[in-house]
Order: C-alpha cells, then sequence, then structure tokens
C-alpha cells in the first residue's frame, strides 16, 4: 500500500498505516480507534483520493460553478436508539450539520437514508423522524431527499440511518487540518465526555446518582459567530468517536505539528468525571456529540473566546492547548500536575455504537 495507485492517476504519496492481509473488521474498532485509520491510509485514500490533503477533515469542499460548496456523509448505527439528550434521529441530523459547520460551511440541505428492520414499531419510526424534523429545524437546514430500505427480522437491529449534507463556504473562508501553524492556540467549546457516558449509562442500565444527558446539539450556530465576526480561524474539529485526544492526534499528524494540551484545562463535568472513573475510561477518548475544537493564531485567541462564550454552546469555551515545533510525524502531549504523557490512537474503541 506504500506504492502509487494504478488506478488513481497522479496518485504520489504513500500511506502510513498500510492494511495488512490478516485484518479484519472487528466492532471494537468501530470508529476512532487504530484500524478505522489504517482503512483511510492504506485503503480509502489510496483508492479514491487524489492530493495527499484529501479525507483528512469532517468534509470536502469542491468548487462548482463559481461556488464553494461543503459535502460530508455519515452513517447512524447507535444503541439504544433512544438515550438521554437525544436519539438516533437529532443525532443524524446535527452530527452531519456539525460536519459541514466544521468545513467552515453554512449547511443548507440534508438527504436521509433509513435502514428498516422488519417489525420495526411505526410508532418508534415516528418519534425518529419528529426528532429529526426538530433538528432540522434548529439548525437551520432542509431535509429535501432521502430514502428507505427494509431488511429481514433480525438482521438490522431496528433502524439504522445515513444522512449526508451541503453547505455554502464563503469565498473568504479557509478552514481546515492543513492550515495549522506552531503558535496556534487551541480552543475548545464546552465540558466533554457527556454522550459517551449517556449512551454507555442507557445501554447498561446504569444508575449513576447525578443523570449525565448527552450535549448532542448543532454547532453552525457558533462556528458562523466565529467566522462573522472576523475570527481568523485555521481549523474546526467535532469532537466525536474518539473523542478529544483522538481529533487533536488526527490534526496533529495532518498539520505534522507538536500539539501540547493543559488537561487541567479540560473542562470534565464531575458526574462525567466519577462515571469515567468507576467505568475505566479515559475522558479524552470519550465521544461527544456537540463540541468542537478551534485552532486561532495566538493574537485572535481572547476575542474568539470571547464569541464563544457568548454563545449558548460555548459558554464554557476555554483554551486548553498550544500548537508547539512542526513534527514529521505529528504528536500530542498531555501536560498534567504530575508531569507530561504522550497521547496515541487508541487499539480499540472506549464505547462501540455510540454514533
Amino acid at each position: 500500500m506504500t506504492e502509487p495507485s494504478p488506478d488513481v492517476p497522479g496518485f504520489p504519496f504513500a500511506c502510513p498505516m498500510p492494511v495488512e492481509p490478516g485484518d479484519a473488521i472487528q466492532l471494537a474498532h468501530g470508529g476512532g480507534g487504530l484500524l478505522t485509520r489504517k482503512l483511510i491510509d492504506g485503503l480509502f485514500r489510496p483508492a479514491f483520493a487524489a492530493r495527499p490533503e484529501e479525507l483528512t477533515h469532517d468534509g470536502a469542499v469542491v468548487e462548482i460553478g463559481g461556488a464553494r460548496l461543503a459535502f460530508s456523509t455519515d452513517s447512524y448505527v447507535v444503541r439504544p436508539l433512544f438515550f438521554p439528550g437525544g436519539d438516533i434521529g437529532s443525532l443524524a441530523v446535527n452530527g452531519t450539520v456539525n460536519d459541514l459547520a466544521m468545513c467552515g460551511a453554512t449547511p443548507l440541505y440534508l438527504s436521509a437514508g433509513l435502514v428498516l428492520e422488519e417489525g420495526f414499531p411505526i410508532a418508534d419510526l415516528r418519534r425518529v423522524v419528529e426528532s429529526m424534523r426538530r433538528a432540522a429545524v434548529k439548525a437551520g437546514v432542509r431535509l429535501i431527499t432521502g430514502d428507505t430500505k427494509v431488511v429481514e427480522r433480525g438482521k438490522g437491529d431496528g433502524l439504522y440511518v445515513a444522512t449526508s449534507g451541503i453547505g455554502v463556504v464563503a469565498p473568504e473562508v479557509a478552514v481546515g487540518p492543513s492550515r495549522v501553524r506552531p503558535g496556534d492556540k487551541v480552543l475548545l467549546s464546552g465540558d466533554i465526555g457527556r454522550h459517551g457516558i449517556a449512551i454507555m449509562s442507557a445501554r447498561e442500565g446504569l444508575g449513576f446518582e447525578t443523570a449525565i444527558e448527552s450535549d448532542c446539539a448543532p454547532l453552525g450556530r457558533s462556528v458562523a459567530a466565529l467566522l462573522r465576526l472576523g475570527a481568523d480561524i485555521h481549523c474546526l474539529r467535532d469532537l466525536t468517536r474518539g473523542g478529544l485526544a483522538t481529533a487533536l492526534i488526527e490534526i496533529a499528524e495532518t498539520a505534522a505539528v507538536t500539539i501540547r494540551l493543559d488537561e487541567a484545562r479540560v473542562p470534565i463535568s464531575a458526574p462525567v468525571r466519577g462515571a469515567a472513573e468507576i467505568l475505566g475510561l479515559d475522558p479524552l477518548y470519550i465521544a461527544n456529540e456537540g463540541r468542537f475544537v478551534a485552532f486561532v493564531p495566538e493574537s485572535a485567541a481572547d476575542g474568539a473566546l470571547a464569541i464563544l462564550r457568548g454563545e449558548a454552546a460555548g459558554a464554557e469555551a476555554t483554551v486548553i492547548g498550544t500548537v508547539e515545533s512542526p513534527s514529521p510525524a505529528g504528536a500530542l502531549i498531555a501536560h498534567t500536575i504530575g508531569g507530561e504523557r504522550a497521547l496515541g490512537f487508541l487499539t480499540g474503541e472506549q464505547l462501540p455504537r455510540i454514533c
């Protein structure tokens, strides 16, 4: 997988994580883990990408007829379908809306494909569809086309949803991992870990003393406020599968820089921290569905932080790190009270089926 692909003219780059003949898909590697990166670097990029920077962000930006359009697609297999703070319907809408926003786009239109298992209750389907409608209205997008398929009983786990979205990117906006530079500050929009813990508690019937709800929410308004008020945004990334740590590692690798994370500044609620300790999970790797990081020059950090804190979704926004010296392989270093630790990709998923 390190040779140029004969099927993609001009494919000049090597893949750092080749897929080996003995590799196989496993549930524990459903997203955010090492095998996912191997699939992207060793299989999907050689097959589909024409340039090294492609398939490295939450969506793609293309120019059509003089307009710059962002395009993104995702699939949702969360279990259970309904959880504290959301359900598969609101998750599907917000997830794709947020991927478009991370491209610096104004989300506009969505499509949805629903794979239904034979026997799935119409009442539950109506509940999911209504949730999608409400989420779309809140995010300011329209769901304009879609598809449904039915599979045999026992073959579909109730319901799967796939959504795609299109948004418009302003001519002056250029957001992506390749724009990250040494000296940039890393801003986090709010507390982390709530979505993953909410899913786990619902799935396993865990009764924590304090109810923990998913942070599932649209992020387009916060991003639009940053861009509208002139903040110089180099990169945006929402913190879904693999959580904060995985997102920062991916950006560090793509930008070939070292990111130093001040772990003590990362906001984690007491209930989430306590639940993570009980379950043996690292909050830095727990999935979120309403949080993102923004990379901005140091000179723009205070202004961008004030903008984020002015939005309901960013009231707890804070600076959590700094981009340091160039690093060919990329690195994420977490600074803690007791010293420093290098963070890497998990070899498996902490919580499969969380989105």
